[in-house]
């Protein structure tokens, strides 16, 4: 089977006080507490509360090799969520989509006559999406698993310009994030972002985001740039608050393995939103 590698990027702007958060090289790692990462200065805190604060900071650090099974896990959890997404709560932006829908529930009434069918006709249709749903997503899935998240380090720590992060927390490797430079326009793309759901609500994916905002900052890039198909507002809203423009939208995106055909496209539909973070001129 023959899979493209599939693309997830976003876009931000920077504002002045962001960019002394780190300093360095490739190589170097931080420390990111979630009162830095919303406040420059606090009062000195007491014994008990800096233990506190100490136990809840989030690390920083480049991919390892011993981190591929926590990082597959972290990615296979967060691609999954996107099923019930794409078949439930996708279906709230498709305007089109419920007026076909419900113009299907009324024929199916016109044609039976039967109050039983009809009732049973949206539990049907959205049954449909879900099955298209969990069709594409799992192929998607595979195809990443096959392609860079198989080879972390041949598609992101070796090349120059690339990198991969995990962030820490008490040990625990609990988010994800890539980097992937693009020599075309030399801008830097933000890839498969993802935190365990177990940690979410701790910064650690703006910790992740700003990582990736820095490095592009220390390798000259003029822009960050993402595209995500998100149905969650909650990932939008990161992005934004990263400093991340939305600057395009197309509905109906083909992911890798879609085959569009009639049904398909009847039951499974996904908006790909893109996104950019300009860092200086070009």
């Amino acid at each position: 089977m023959h899979c493209s590698s599939p693309k997830m990027v976003c876009e931000t702007k920077i504002v002045a006080d962001e960019h002394e958060a780190i300093a360095g090289t490739k190589k170097d790692s931080i420390i990111v507490s979630s009162s830095q990462m919303w406040t420059s200065s606090s009062p000195s805190p007491s014994a008990l509360e800096s233990k506190v604060e100490k136990r809840n900071q989030v690390f920083i650090r480049e991919f390892e090799r011993s981190d591929h099974e926590e990082v597959r896990r972290i990615f296979n959890e967060g691609i999954m969520e996107r099923i019930p997404n794409s078949a439930f709560r996708g279906l709230k932006q498709q305007t089109r989509t419920q007026i076909i829908y419900a113009f299907l529930t009324v024929m199916c009434y016109v044609m039976t006559k039967s109050f039983t069918l009809t009732f049973c006709a949206p539990f049907i249709l959205m049954g449909a999406r879900y099955y298209y749903s969990r069709k594409v997503i799992l192929y998607y899935l595979d195809c990443a698993l096959h392609t860079d998240m198989a080879d972390i380090e041949a598609y992101y720590m070796k090349p120059t310009g690339s990198c991969f992060w995990v962030a820490v927390l008490q040990g625990q490797v609990v988010g994800i994030v890539a980097a992937q430079g693009r020599e075309d326009d030399n801008t830097l793309e933000l890839r498969r972002m993802s935190v365990d759901s177990r940690f979410r609500g701790k910064g650690i994916a703006k910790a992740l985001g700003r990582r990736v905002i820095e490095f592009a900052m220390l390798n000259n890039y003029s822009a960050v740039v993402l595209g995500t198909t998100a149905v969650k507002m909650a990932a939008h809203k990161l992005y934004e608050s990263l400093g991340f423009r939305r600057v395009g939208d197309t509905e109906d995106y083909t992911l890798p393995g879609m085959t569009r055909s009639p049904l398909e496209r009847l039951f499974f539909q996904i908006r790909y939103s893109r996104y950019r973070l300009q860092l200086h001129e070009e």
